[in-house]
């Protein structure tokens, strides 16, 4: 038996729901996927809704609404994925990466406060594994500098905090529907904005700035419109939320599976020799993208299970190294993160059975 870290999670009502798009003919953006943007807020409690053809965009679209530029500043962890940094250097900003708890892999809001200059834009926070950040606390030295919060939401699908869904409390959020995400819409994102002005904008701007209900065709047959500014192609299409309004059909009892499958993990690997667990706070729910931990002697940890046919992974490692970045940063929590982080499967095809023998294996020790 091999139990692989991720899995693709495909509802049985799917093929049917896209083939009644491709029997339609009518693939571009259009009514479905206003109708997944309208699910997304009526079903997770998520705000203003902007549906895109990928995660990466949506983090653009953000960062472009709240005003980043040439020169700015925009506060992130090092701890993510490398789109996460990549679309600040788009913008001509500067990254600034600053430290993460080493209990969460979340940043650090007393790291935060640290890296904070007069050229500082936004503050670009990552919920690792989808244990959502200390929002509250992250938004209000955010008001008091008149900066902007984003949050990357690509793990936390379905997270509460102070029990408000994740997409409902920064000004921006975004979501990745990617492959191997909570919801897949093949690939594809979403962008929440809280302020009226920006999901406007961003509602033109993710069709190259043209605002189709504000743009008719004229008798020509050509929409009529005046662009003042850039807009991008960053749509979603009718075919891929026709794949996810499939997925989100049982979303929230995939959701409680899963939550129970990390409790069962918390409660066994609590008693084993070597395992840390990480911080898990009663005022907040985490999606469990991922199962995260830190144990001791990894190699010999990654191996022993990969002997029992499990995949372990890091998952990623701190971007900072990367050389278009400029230079690695001394980031002392991070740098003790980096050392001893692992995670192990959790996802829909993870029954109790396979949880059992997952934390029976490593039980037997490495």
């Amino acid at each position: 038996m091999i139990i692989p870290l991720h899995h693709t999670y495909i509802h049985p009502s799917a093929p049917e729901r896209v083939n009644e798009v491709l029997r339609t003919t009518f693939l571009s953006e259009g009514k479905t996927v206003v109708q997944f943007e309208e699910e997304l807020e009526n079903y997770l409690g998520v705000r203003n809704c902007v549906a895109v053809n990928s995660g990466t965009s949506a983090l653009h679209l953000a960062l472009v609404l709240a005003g980043v530029g040439d020169g700015d500043e925009v506060i992130l962890p090092a701890q993510t994925f490398i789109a996460t940094g990549l679309v600040i250097l788009q913008q001509k900003a500067i990254p600034v990466f600053a430290d993460i708890e080493y209990q969460t892999g979340n940043i650090s809001v007393a790291s935060v406060r640290a890296c904070l200059t007069p050229r500082t834009k936004a503050i670009l926070v990552v919920h690792w594994g989808g244990y959502p950040c200390d929002l509250d606390e992250i938004n209000t030295l955010a008001r008091e500098r008149s900066i902007q919060v984003i949050e990357d939401g690509a793990h936390a699908l379905g997270a509460t905090y102070h029990d408000r869904p994740v997409g409902s409390i920064s000004p921006f959020t975004c979501f990745s529907f990617q492959a191997i995400k909570h919801v897949t819409t093949g690939d594809g994102g979403a962008l929440c904005a809280l302020d009226q002005a920006h999901y406007r904008k961003a509602m033109a701007k993710r069709w190259f700035g043209i605002d189709r209900h504000q743009a008719p065709a004229g008798e020509l047959g050509e929409r009529q419109y005046d662009l003042k500014e850039i807009g991008y192609k960053y749509h979603l299409n009718n075919f891929g939320a026709a794949l996810g309004l499939a997925n989100l059909i049982g979303f929230k009892e995939r959701l409680n599976n899963r939550r129970a499958i990390a409790e069962f993990y918390r409660e066994k690997l609590a008693k084993i020799a070597g395992v840390e667990l990480w911080q898990s706070k009663p005022d907040r729910s985490s999606a469990w993208w991922l199962f995260g931990f830190h144990v001791h002697d990894r190699i010999r940890f990654i191996r022993a299970l990969k002997n029992a046919g499990i995949t372990t992974s890091v998952v990623h490692q701190r971007i900072d190294r990367n050389s278009v970045f400029g230079r690695k940063v001394h980031l002392p929590e991070q740098e003790k993160f980096d050392e001893t982080q692992i995670h192990i499967p959790i996802h829909d095809d993870i029954n109790m059975e396979k949880a059992n023998f997952i934390v029976e294996t490593i039980g037997k020790g490495w």
